[in-house]
């Protein structure tokens, strides 16, 4: 099942964005789903799935936005070591 979903944007952003609507919406997924796994909101998986793609394309596109693939904090992982260590 999916849902739709409808944003209104002034004409002057497409133009400005030299975005048809069809790439303007997939841009705005992609960047939604980066966004959503950056903040820990959603997994890898899920996050490529909300952005229209497989797995590695996601990865691919997170090195692109300069996002970790990783969502362990450093904290994360010295608390770890020191458990674990």
């Amino acid at each position: 099942m999916s849902s739709t979903l409808t944003i209104e944007l002034p004409d002057d952003v497409l133009t400005g964005l030299q975005r048809e609507p069809g790439e303007l919406a997939d841009e705005l997924r992609l960047a939604a789903a980066v966004k959503w796994y950056e903040l820990g909101r959603v997994s890898q998986g899920k996050a490529a799935q909300i952005a229209g793609m497989g797995r590695a394309a996601f990865l691919d596109a997170l090195a692109r936005f300069r996002v970790s693939p990783f969502q362990e904090t450093a904290d994360d992982v010295v608390s770890f070591v020191k458990d674990n260590g």
